[in-house]
């Protein structure tokens, strides 16, 4: 069994995390029932997120009983200390317990520091006094913030993107973690669906000793593979690592990893998936992509008000009109016939 130590919280846990965002999707009996058998298959490390709809009440009820076995992670986007602790005190009565093992801060646009005006870190300081949080953490998506957490020293975790698709920048986070002794959650380690081999996914991240990966688990076949892992997590190896030169090839650059950061559209237009329409086509069976409904959703961008509120938020610097102009196209080909996809 692999394990992980997340830096200097000392909290070791099998190189297999729960995402619990996607259990906000399904009812609450399947995700008690889909908790409780990944923790009864030794997954110990849950990572969810006040924001994630109702993922804290459910993840509350499946560990209610097992709480000091686990280690919970969740997560506020408080802008200041008074919704800091509205957060806090809500997320402990939905995950029915009186301390969380990791309270991050959810995707700040600054990094949150004392003395900032905002009062945040003096917050988490005052909950970690009072035994309510024991490690202080911070979830990004921008490489700046990023950096700024990791040289600050006042954080002990941070969660960011991480996958095979990774640029050397990410890969450079990776190493600055781990020598601050600086715990790194990876979300996204599937690169939001576009990486379909989970096996390649998990060999490509099994070589970083300091990388938690966090899976987000909606379906019990999906928790089947990765709990297939434990005890056989799969090694790099010409066939993988084939996988990954072909996926890095088709996938790195300019492309929309599915954050959603960007929304709302005032113009109506699910951007997190449409602008990425070209790529999730190719990747999955098609149909899925084609019904009256996601022709629809796509015809919105013909609407676009290119306003550029998108390209101001997203943490990737990405020019989405463009993006969102040339997935379009490229849908509108493929209905035509004029491509061929699965």
């Amino acid at each position: 069994m692999a394990q992980v130590t997340l830096g200097k919280t000392g909290i070791t846990t099998d190189k297999n995390g729960f995402g619990a965002l996607p259990i906000q999707r399904i009812s609450q009996t399947e995700a008690v029932k889909l908790v409780r058998k990944a923790y009864d298959a030794g997954f110990t490390f849950f990572d969810t997120a006040i924001s994630y709809t109702d993922s804290e009440l459910k993840l509350g009820e499946a560990l209610e009983g097992i709480r000091d076995k686990v280690f919970i992670a969740t997560k506020t986007p408080a802008q200041n200390a008074e919704d800091f602790w509205k957060d806090l005190e809500k997320t402990l009565k939905q995950l029915r317990t009186d301390y969380v093992d990791i309270y991050q801060f959810h995707n700040p646009a600054f990094c949150p520091k004392p003395g900032d005006g905002t009062g945040l870190y003096e917050a988490a300081l005052e909950a970690k006094a009072q035994g309510k949080i024991r490690h202080i953490g911070i979830t990004n998506h921008r490489l700046a913030v990023a950096e700024e957490a990791i040289a600050s020293g006042l954080y002990e975790t941070l969660q960011f993107p991480f996958s095979y698709l990774a640029g050397e920048k990410e890969l450079e986070l990776v190493r600055k973690c781990k020598e601050a002794d600086m715990g790194f959650i990876c979300m996204k380690a599937l690169a939001g669906g576009l990486i379909t081999n989970s096996a390649a996914a998990y060999a490509f991240l099994a070589q970083y000793d300091n990388v938690l990966p966090i899976w987000g688990v909606q379906r019990e076949k999906e928790l089947d593979e990765f709990i297939s892992y434990i005890d056989n997590p799969p090694v790099m190896n010409d066939e993988l690592q084939a996988v990954i030169d072909h996926d890095r090839k088709e996938l790195c650059g300019e492309f929309c990893r599915g954050c959603g950061y960007c929304m709302p559209c005032p113009a109506g237009i699910e951007i997190n998936n449409c602008a990425r329409m070209s790529l999730m086509i190719r990747r999955a069976p098609s149909d899925a992509q084609l019904t009256p409904e996601m022709q629809a959703k796509m015809k919105k961008i013909e609407g676009c008000l290119h306003c550029g509120q998108c390209m101001k938020k997203c943490p990737y610097g990405l020019n989405t009109p463009e993006l969102l102009e040339k997935n379009y196209e490229d849908y509108k080909r493929i209905l035509a016939g004029e491509v061929s996809v699965k």
